[in-house]
Parts: structure tokens; C-alpha cells; sequence
């Protein structure tokens, strides 16, 4: 077993609202994994006291516990559970109806003797590359199928698609959205190492098409985490003009996983 992780801010002046923890061994068998893109919320007021950072810890901390400790649990149970609790540590201080109270993307992945579990929710990515080289994306694509104009502002994102039906969800603090998230198992016979990027590491394939999946995992077998990270920033760097789409910042918050099992 070997865990290489890496995460880096986008900015020098806000706090990295990513998070990720991996559990060995987890219920004294296998292992899990736990990564987190918080949701940056435009100014203004979001309902919530508390930042970004905070909720993702929180929120990670309480996946990564249950993740480890309750193998009776599915991954879904426990994204429910672990909503709930996060919810109760500050329902009495905050409006936690308001479409910007804080939230993130998630990926998780579990695994023992038997396969590996995953969930993802929103457009965080986990790639499983089997023993023959072959990479399977588990990608959550609603963002991709939204409506055009979808996305056009915040403003309008949020009246109409952001934990919407025909639209995207994140975890926030509704536990039912659980139930929304991609879900699976794959045998462990056709599992040789686990990936999970946060949509900023993930711009290496996605927004720069530098190379696909199987190329992104050859990078973080080669180069490791920080190495696919470091090319990222390049590529950010180079890219003066803007003439690569993209959503949101020019560096968002970047953070890769990987897990050879």
C-alpha cells in the first residue's frame, strides 16, 4: 500500500478550502479515502457564520471517522450521517436554508480484501486503474449537462440549478442529497490504484486536455501528486490569453490522491 497526497491554494491570500485524509486500515482491514472541493461562495452574505474551511473539516472529519470505524455502513449512509452531524454542529447559529450555506464536492472510496466502494458527488473526479493499465473515470457529469446559460452568473446558478432538480448537487446540509451521489463497487481483482483530484488538480485533463485519464494517472505514478499539481500551475501560468475555457478562477484550490492498493 502506498499513499501520495498533495494539495495547493489557488491563492496566497484565502485559505485552500480543499480537504482530504485517508484512513490505514480502516476497521482493521482495507483502507478508505475522503477528498473534499469546498464551494467558494460569491461576497456577501451566505447565512452561515462560519467559513469554508471550517465546514470541509468538519464534514470530512465526520466521513473519514465513519468510513474507518462502520463497515456496516454504505458510503451513502455515511455521506447522511456524517451531513446530519455537521448540520447540528451549527444549526443554531446559522440559516442553514440559504442556497450558499457552506458546502463541497465529495469523493470517497473504500476498500478491503473483497473491492473497493466509491461515491462522488458533484465534479470532483476518482479513477480506478485496474492491474492491465486500463483507467475507469467515476464522474458525477451533471455540471456538464446543465441547460445553457446555466452557469451565466451566480445569481442565476443559484435560483436555478444549485441543488435543484435538472441541476447539480453538492453536500451541504440536507442529508437526503446522499442519495444523489454516484455510487458503486468494483472487485478487487480490477484494482491495482485508486486517484481522487479536485476539479483543480483534474484541469490537467479536463480544461487543458493535456492528455486523458490514463495519461493523468501516469503522471501521478511518475511524478507523483505534486508533480500533476506543479504541471497544473504551469499550464495556468502559460495560459495568459484565457483562451482555455474554464469556471470560476484562474488557480483554484488544487488537490490530488493517489492510492496504489
Amino acid at each position: 500500500m502506498r499513499i501520495d497526497l498533495a494539495t495547493a491554494a489557488g491563492s496566497p491570500e484565502r485559505p485552500n478550502e480543499d480537504w482530504a485524509a485517508t484512513a490505514l486500515p480502516a476497521s482493521g482491514q482495507g483502507g478508505a479515502l475522503v477528498l473534499l472541493d469546498g464551494v467558494t461562495p460569491p461576497p456577501g452574505d451566505d447565512g452561515c457564520v462560519h467559513s469554508v474551511p471550517w465546514f470541509t473539516a468538519r464534514l470530512g472529519g465526520a466521513l473519514v471517522e465513519l468510513s474507518a470505524s462502520r463497515r456496516d455502513l454504505t458510503l451513502q449512509e455515511i455521506l447522511a450521517t456524517s451531513i446530519r452531524r455537521t448540520a447540528d454542529a451549527h444549526r443554531a447559529s446559522c440559516d442553514l436554508s440559504h442556497v450558499r450555506t457552506p458546502q463541497a464536492t465529495v469523493v470517497m472510496a473504500r476498500w478491503d480484501e473483497g473491492g473497493v466502494e466509491h461515491l462522488v458527488l458533484s465534479d470532483s473526479v476518482l479513477l480506478i486503474e485496474a492491474h492491465d493499465g486500463t483507467v475507469r473515470p467515476l464522474l458525477d457529469d451533471r455540471l456538464d449537462r446543465l441547460p445553457p446559460g446555466s452557469l451565466a452568473s451566480a445569481a442565476i446558478a443559484d435560483a436555478r440549478v444549485r441543488n435543484k432538480e435538472g441541476g447539480f448537487f453538492t453536500a451541504a446540509a440536507d442529508p437526503s442529497v446522499a442519495d444523489r451521489a454516484v455510487t458503486g463497487r468494483t472487485p478487487a481483482g480490477r484494482v491495482r490504484a485508486l486517484a481522487a483530484l479536485t476539479d483543480g488538480a483534474a484541469r490537467w485533463t479536463e480544461m487543458f486536455h493535456e492528455g486523458d485519464w490514463a495519461n493523468c494517472l501516469e503522471v501521478l505514478r511518475k511524478e507523483g501528486a505534486q508533480g500533476l499539481i506543479d504541471r497544473v500551475r504551469a499550464l495556468e501560468e502559460g495560459d495568459t490569453e484565457r483562451t482555455r475555457p474554464r469556471r470560476g478562477k484562474t488557480h483554484d484550490d488544487a488537490t490530488a490522491l493517489y492510492a496504489v492498493l
